[in-house]
C-alpha cells in the first residue's frame, strides 16, 4: 500500500508506559512471535520505549468462568473503579451488574491502558469503552474527548444515544457526525468542540479535508474507539482513516472492540510494541447460548411463501416458532441486496404485513425514519441488508430471518447478533436453498455448531399462494414504474465515476 511521499502507517497505539493494575486472578502475560508480515502501511505503533520483545496482557472469559466456579462474588459497577455519579447512571438505566468485557476491560481502561476487546454480540461492548471514557470526562470535562468511529451510520447514530443516556448526568455533549446529513451543521457543532465525537469514518474525513482548522478540534483528543474494529479497518476506509489519524495526538488512549477476530486486529496485536490488554470472550467465533439457530430448506422460487408464512405465525402462540409459548415482538429479516430489501417491502406491503426496510438506497432521514418506527414498535418487521447487522441493540427483537444467506460466514455472527441479546433469548432461522448448501456448512463451521432444521408443512407453506404469487406480481410491477432498475444502474454508473476520481486524485 502506498502513499505519496513517504509512507507512513497508520499509528493507533500509543507506547507510553502504563500503570499495571491488580486484578485478580492474574492474566496470563505471553510473548507473541514473529507477525506475519502484514502491510507494513497497516499500523505504525512507536518502539522507542518498549519492551526488546513485545509482550500483550491476554486473558481469555475462562477466567470469568474459573471465578464463577469458585464462587465469587459478582463485581459491581462500583467494584470497577468508577465514578459514583456514572454507577447511579448505570443503575438507573437498569444496568443491575458488569458483564464479563465490562469487567475485565473497564478497570484496565481506567488504568490508562489501551484495550482490544474481543466479545460476542449484545454482551455490552459499548458501556465497556464508553463508562471509562465518561469517568475521565467527569475529572476533566474541557475539549474533544473521545472519537468514536462506527463503520455505519446506524451504528454511529446509536453510539451517540448511549454516550448522550450514560452521560445525561454530567450534561455532556456529543455529536454525530455521519452522512445522509447536512454537512455545514455538523462542520459548526465540530467547530464548538462537544466532548464526544460519534462518527463514520467518510463523514469525518470529509469535514476535516472540506476545512482542515477543524484537524484542530482533535489535538487534545485523549480517547479514539473503533467500533465493529474489524470493519473500520477494512480496506475501504483506509484513505479516511490515514486522514483522521493524522489529526490525532500520538499520546492517547485507544480503544478497539469487535465481536469477530480479523486478521487486521490480529496484526495490530502482534505489532503494538506496548503492552496492549487484550481480552478475548472466547477463541474463534461464537454465538450465544440463549439463541435458537435453524433452518428451512427451501427451492430457489420458494423464499417469499416461506417468508410470509413464518409472518403469519408471528402471532400465533401455538406455533412451534415461538419458544416455550413466548409471543415474538418484532423481527428482522435479512437479505443480500438492496433490490430484494426494496421488492420484499412492496411485497409486504401488498399482503398487508406492517414492515419498514433499512438499505442503503436509502436517504439517511428515510433510513433513520425506519428505524425509530421499528424500535418504537409501530412495526413488527425491519427488512434490512447487512447495514443494520452491526452494533444494533433493539431489546425487542425475538426474531431473526436469513432470507439470504450472508456470502461472507462470519456476518452471519453479526446478523443472528441482533436477537438473544443481554442473555435473553431469540431465535434465528437461515432460509437455505440448494446452492446455499456449502455456505450452510461453512456458517455451522465457524460457529462449530450443527444448525437444526425447521419442521414446516409443505400444505401449510403453500396454502396462500395464489395471493402471494398475486402480489409478488404487482410487487415487480411497482418497482418497473417507479423506475427501480434504472435508478440501481444510475448509482452503478455514479459509484464508477467517484472511484475514478478518487483513484485519479491519489495518483
Amino acid at each position: 500500500m502506498e502513499v505519496e511521499g513517504e509512507a507512513r502507517p497508520f499509528r493507533l497505539f500509543s507506547g507510553r508506559a502504563k500503570p499495571k493494575p491488580k486484578l485478580k486472578p492474574e492474566p496470563e502475560v505471553r510473548t507473541q512471535p514473529e507477525p506475519r508480515s502484514p502491510d507494513p502501511a497497516a499500523v505504525e505503533t512507536d518502539h522507542a520505549d518498549a519492551d526488546p520483545a513485545p509482550t500483550i496482557v491476554t486473558e481469555t472469559g475462562q477466567a470469568d468462568d474459573a471465578e464463577a466456579a469458585a464462587g465469587a462474588a459478582a463485581a459491581t459497577f462500583a467494584d470497577l473503579g468508577l465514578s459514583q455519579w456514572l454507577v447511579d447512571a448505570c443503575s438507573a438505566l437498569g444496568m443491575k451488574r458488569p458483564t464479563a468485557v465490562q469487567r475485565r476491560c473497564i478497570p484496565r481502561a481506567l488504568a490508562g491502558e489501551d484495550v482490544l476487546g474481543i466479545a460476542e454480540t449484545g454482551s455490552g461492548k459499548t458501556a465497556a469503552f464508553a463508562l471509562p471514557i465518561l469517568h475521565r470526562l467527569g475529572e476533566d470535562p474541557y475539549g474533544v474527548a473521545a472519537l468514536a468511529l462506527a463503520p455505519t451510520r446506524e451504528l454511529a447514530a446509536q453510539l451517540a444515544e448511549q454516550f448522550r443516556a450514560l452521560g445525561a448526568p454530567l450534561g455532556i455533549r456529543c455529536l454525530a457526525a455521519i452522512g445522509g446529513f447536512e454537512s455545514l451543521a455538523q462542520a459548526k457543532g465540530l467547530a464548538r468542540r462537544p466532548h464526544v465525537v460519534v462518527a463514520t469514518p467518510g463523514r469525518i474525513a470529509t469535514l476535516v479535508k472540506d476545512d482542515p482548522d477543524l484537524a484542530k478540534v482533535f489535538v487534545r483528543t485523549k480517547f479514539l474507539v473503533l467500533d465493529e474494529a474489524d470493519r473500520v479497518l477494512d480496506v475501504n476506509f483506509e484513505e479516511e482513516l490515514r486522514v483522521i489519524f493524522g489529526c490525532l495526538p500520538k499520546k492517547r488512549q485507544t480503544f478497539l472492540f469487535s465481536a469477530t477476530m480479523s486478521d487486521n486486529l490480529q496484526s495490530l496485536l502482534e505489532l503494538s510494541g506496548n503492552k496492549s490488554y487484550f481480552f478475548e470472550a472466547y477463541e474463534g467465533f461464537k454465538t450465544v447460548e440463549t439463541l435458537k439457530q435453524q433452518y428451512i430448506h427451501v427451492p430457489d422460487d420458494g423464499k417469499e411463501l416461506h417468508l410470509t408464512y413464518l409472518l403469519s405465525k408471528i402471532k400465533d402462540k401455538e406455533d412451534p416458532i415461538h419458544k416455550m409459548g413466548d409471543p415474538i415482538r418484532s423481527a428482522i429479516v435479512f437479505v443480500s441486496r438492496c433490490s430484494t430489501c426494496f421488492f420484499l417491502d412492496l411485497l409486504l406491503e401488498e399482503l398487508g404485513h406492517p414492515a419498514v426496510s433499512l438499505h442503503s438506497h436509502k436517504s439517511q432521514a428515510q433510513r433513520l425514519l425506519a428505524l425509530n418506527r421499528f424500535k418504537s414498535g409501530q412495526v413488527p418487521v425491519l427488512l434490512a441488508t447487512d447495514v443494520g447487522s452491526r452494533g444494533l441493540d433493539i431489546q425487542t427483537v425475538d426474531l431473526v430471518i436469513n432470507y439470504d444467506l450472508p456470502w461472507n460466514p462470519r456476518d452471519y455472527i453479526h446478523r443472528v447478533g441482533r436477537t438473544a441479546r443481554a442473555s435473553r433469548g431469540g431465535l434465528a432461522i437461515s432460509f437455505v436453498t440448494q446452492k446455499d448448501i456449502c455456505l450452510l456448512h461453512e456458517i455451522e463451521d465457524i460457529v462449530e455448531k450443527q444448525l437444526e432444521a425447521y419442521e414446516c408443512s409443505d400444505k401449510e407453506v403453500t396454502k396462500n399462494i395464489t395471493k402471494v404469487f398475486k402480489a409478488m406480481r404487482l410487487a415487480t410491477m411497482k418497482m418497473d414504474d417507479e423506475g427501480h432498475g434504472e435508478k440501481v444502474q444510475a448509482r452503478k454508473e455514479q459509484k464508477k465515476r467517484d472511484l475514478a476520481r478518487k483513484r485519479k486524485h491519489e495518483g
